[in-house]
């Protein structure tokens, strides 16, 4: 998770640098994230491994 951290912090720079705004603020979102999952406080799989049960 580290790696996927450091690798969208350099995506967020990029994305800044081209002025791509909604880009870099997403981009930043999920470094958050990934920052609190690797801190422990944010599970790494919510909403994975659901089923539609209402089928």
């Amino acid at each position: 998770m580290d790696y996927i951290q450091a690798m969208l912090g350099q995506l967020r720079i990029m994305a800044e640098t081209e002025r791509c705004g909604m880009l870099a603020y997403l981009i930043e979102m999920a470094y958050v994230e990934a920052g609190d999952v690797i801190r422990g406080e944010r599970p790494s799989n919510i909403g994975l491994n659901k089923r539609n049960t209402s089928a």
